[in-house]
């Protein structure tokens, strides 16, 4: 990947999505694990900010995004996404499977991340797909064995892979 302000708007998504999969995280997990879900959930706030504002600082600068076709591809790979989530959860909420939800939102956000590889010819973005795969396939057992909610797992796993590319990409664009 070559665009300098798309690291910097990964850094901005990646961050404000690890905010939000910890905030998930809190539904029903261990009560001494608040706090740092807590912490871990402001962490990802600032470094949303920090890509805000570095994508402002840099809105000048080239995107993968500038390109008509790519843009396209983007697009409708997040209204797949978002349609399949939505549909999955609302099928999920009428069966009365609430607890699956934040797995099956998990792995549709996994899988759009292979997509988005090639819109951003970023091969990283296919370890994240495969990370955020991983955490949900595994965390309504794991939730299980631990007695909380599944989404308390798949939240801590979620947020935390956002998080550590978030970071990445900040360390990448401070590189370039």
């Amino acid at each position: 990947m070559e665009c300098v302000r798309d690291y910097a708007m990964y850094a901005a998504v990646f961050g404000l999505f690890s905010f939000s999969w910890f905030g998930w995280a809190q539904e029903k997990p261990r009560p001494g694990w608040r706090n740092y879900l807590g912490m871990a959930a402001g962490a990802a706030l600032l470094v949303c900010l920090v890509g805000v504002y570095l994508s402002v600082t840099n809105w000048h600068a080239p995107s993968a995004l500038s390109d008509r076709t790519a843009f396209q591809r983007y697009l409708l790979l997040v209204s797949v996404e978002f349609a399949l989530a939505l549909a999955g959860a609302l099928v999920l909420l009428k069966k009365r499977r609430k607890d699956e939800i934040a797995p099956w939102i998990a792995l549709i956000v996994g899988l759009h991340f292979f997509g988005l590889k090639n819109v951003f010819a970023d091969a990283g973005l296919s370890v994240l797909a495969v990370l955020l795969i991983v955490v949900a396939l595994v965390s309504r057992p794991i939730a299980r064995k631990l007695q909380v909610a599944s989404s308390a797992i798949t939240g801590i796993g979620v947020g935390t892979a956002l998080f550590a590319f978030a970071i990445l990409v900040l360390i990448r664009f401070m590189s370039v």
